[in-house]
């Protein structure tokens, strides 16, 4: 099963989910990561906690939709629209969820603030992606609309 993690520079919150994704994820599972409009770069706070956390950072990529190894079965749009951002919609006949985490790279303040907010970001998206991989996966790959339900359920519980 391919996910694609998917927001608007692919520079943060998708890398973030991508990396921690294929680190965390059973043989057969891989993610993918892009966006609407990518910022063509993979912001350096990302890989230095990508890094921090054990968590390879090697070719990873700031890219787009339009460039995607493969088809992805399951999009995750991660943006933040609570906080007024548009969120990017995948048009291929796909499973959609969206998990909504504010976008570190936009972060202001001291270097610890920032570096909270980046921190912040991953802790959320990794508490996802665990969840994720905690359900019956095998089971829920035959019952798309329960996969879907349980995607969207750990959306929910996402800190408002």
């Amino acid at each position: 099963m391919n996910l694609l993690f998917l927001c608007t520079g692919n520079s943060c919150r998708s890398i973030l989910a991508e990396a921690t994704f294929n680190h965390l994820a059973p043989k057969g599972w891989h993610a993918m990561s892009a966006g609407s409009h990518p910022s063509g770069t993979v912001h350096p706070r990302s890989l230095a906690l990508l890094a921090r956390e054990g968590i390879a950072t090697a070719g990873y990529h700031s890219k787009s939709w339009d460039h995607l190894p493969q088809t992805p079965d399951i999009v995750v749009t991660v943006c933040a629209n609570a906080a007024g951002e548009t969120c990017p919609a995948y048009l291929g006949p796909v499973l959609r969820t969206h998990w909504g985490v504010d976008d570190p790279a936009h972060a202001t303040g001291t270097d610890a603030e920032i570096y909270a907010a980046f921190d912040s970001a991953y802790r959320i998206l990794r508490g996802c992606i665990e969840a994720f991989l905690a359900l019956p996966l095998a089971q829920l790959q035959a019952n798309p609309a329960q996969l879907k339900a349980e995607l969207d359920k750990i959306g929910t519980l996402l800190p408002a």
